[in-house]
């Protein structure tokens, strides 16, 4: 590690990453201590949403207000988290969702405050995803103090209704130990990917908060901060109230940066040590909820004179009336284990990568134009291509604004993607992998550590807009979290300073997608 000062941001990058050497040195799991994915409460009033399951459209409680906000509740919890498929595994049972997750693990806890509605009287729910409701635990009004906690931002002034989303963290790192930090923000980063495309689906958009005094909030949902932590906030306005239709607000904060830290935390500890370090304390908040004009004034990079540049514009893949097909996708989605190594075509790519970094191109389908990230200035985008039709082998970077892609490496990198990705055949098989990177010293100045956060969660919600764009189009996918790091750059000529935080693969699967 270096003399010079960094912070505990990137020396818990640092620490983290895989190599060949501290791979071979990794412990084994203990499979008796395998973490249970659901949480229990002894006592609380249920509210069952299974019933609203029963019916596949909104027309059928278009005139019974109540049921129907019930309907679009349900649809929205279980489009977002919900139970999607049981496989048997030693005797019990193994549930899948809708939101994909490392090593199957789902960190996430999903909590709704209420104001306090005619459905909904005011008090604190959390998700009980094994049987499909909202389970009652705590009744008093906690609007304010919600309020006060995120630094009174304005979509909670004129709502109703509010989503935390929170992650247990020993239900990742009884895998993946210290790394398992990455994997649970990646995984919270598909779980808002998910709630941003089903709000649509049921008529509510959520306003995405990332800036809160941490502490308040965990206190707020009575949480041991040394198991589990709040992620994000979102204040869910409701699309059918015409004083619900808010303005976009910024969406984060920054924490301070640290650099006074113990170089030689255990194994074991670094993980907790980094999520306290980049919360945001009452005293040390700089508040500004005002978008500035440069921060939507993305700026493409890679733009050499002489590079090979490829036009990526293209019509929208369609989701069906009231978006039908995307509910299905949301909810027959997996993630692919094998591919058969047969190419895709150019199309097929500029059509997920038009879904997923262009969402402005599906208003009419009644998708968000401008959903809600952290900051997507910070975070970059590159393709190795192996195996697309019509498009050269090779590395791409990805310009979102022009549309574009502008290769900046000639090669057929197939057998280093192997390599690359642990060994894994889905590196070395899929058609073309997609590469989400960020300059981190860039985002720790902007956003202090808590920049760490950002950058895994929106390299999520980018992961998982892509999952579902592929699955639509009967194509595999997969997340892949674990990876040799500094040869990513290595091998496909990206700056050493870019730090590499997801990889999404991409291909032909042996088979369907949807089964």
């Amino acid at each position: 590690m270096p003399d010079s000062p960094i912070s505990i941001a990137q020396h818990y990058h640092e620490r983290t990453k895989y190599s060949p050497e501290n791979l071979k040195q990794g412990s084994e799991i203990d499979w008796d201590k395998q973490p249970v994915p659901f949480k229990e409460y002894p006592i609380g009033i249920t509210f069952d949403l299974k019933p609203y399951l029963q019916e596949s459209t909104i027309a059928a409680y278009a005139h019974a207000p109540s049921e129907l906000f019930w309907y679009r509740l349900s649809h929205l919890l279980v489009c977002s988290y919900g139970l999607t498929g049981m496989i048997p595994q030693n005797g019990e049972p193994y549930y899948l969702r809708a939101a994909p997750s490392a090593g199957g693990l789902y960190p996430a806890e999903m909590y709704l405050i209420s104001r306090g509605t005619p459905e909904l009287p005011a008090g604190l729910y959390n998700y009980q995803a094994k049987t499909h409701s909202l389970l009652h635990f705590w009744e008093s009004d906690l609007w304010t103090a919600l309020q006060s906690a995120c630094f009174w931002h304005p979509a909670l002034e004129g709502t109703q209704l509010a989503l935390v989303i929170t992650d247990v963290f020993y239900r990742s790192a009884w895998r993946y130990q210290d790394r398992a930090y990455r994997r649970i923000c990646l995984d919270t980063g598909h779980l808002l990917g998910n709630l941003e495309l089903a709000g649509s689906i049921s008529d509510f958009r959520p306003h995405l908060i990332g800036g809160f005094a941490d502490r308040a909030m965990n206190s707020l949902l009575y949480l041991d901060a040394e198991q589990e932590g709040t992620m994000a906030v979102l204040a869910l306005a409701d699309r059918r109230l015409v004083n619900q239709n808010l303005p976009l607000s910024k969406t984060a904060l920054p924490s301070q940066t640290q650099a006074d830290y113990p170089r030689k935390l255990p194994n074991g500890a670094l993980l907790s040590y980094l999520h306290q370090a980049t919360e945001i304390a009452v005293s040390d908040a700089k508040v500004d909820w005002k978008i500035p004009v440069a921060e939507t004034d993305r700026v493409d990079k890679y733009n050499f004179p002489f590079c090979l540049k490829v036009p990526m514009a293209t019509k929208p893949i369609l989701w069906g009336q009231d978006l039908t097909g995307l509910e299905d996708t949301l909810l027959s989605r997996r993630s692919t284990r094998d591919y058969n190594g047969e190419p895709i075509t150019l199309t097929e790519l500029q059509a997920m990568l038009s879904f997923t970094y262009q969402p402005q191109q599906y208003i009419e389908q009644h998708l968000d134009r401008s959903p809600d990230y952290f900051d997507l200035n910070l975070v970059e985008t590159f393709i190795a291509v192996s195996g697309v039709t019509g498009l050269e082998e090779g590395c791409y970077y990805y310009a979102p604004k022009a549309q574009e892609l502008r290769q900046i490496r000639f090669k057929n990198f197939r057998q280093e993607l192997h390599y690359l990705c642990l060994g894994q055949n889905l590196g070395r098989d899929a058609a073309a992998v997609v590469f989400h990177t960020a300059d981190l010293s860039a985002a720790i100045e902007q956003y202090g550590d808590r920049a760490y956060r950002y950058l895994h969660l929106d390299a999520g919600h980018l992961g998982q807009r892509l999952n579902l764009a592929a699955i639509r189009l009967g194509l595999g996918v997969s997340g892949i979290g674990g990876f040799f790091d500094d040869q990513v750059n290595e091998v496909l000529g990206i700056p050493a300073d870019e730090a590499v935080l997801y990889i999404t693969t991409l291909g032909r699967p042996w088979h369907n997608p949807r089964k």
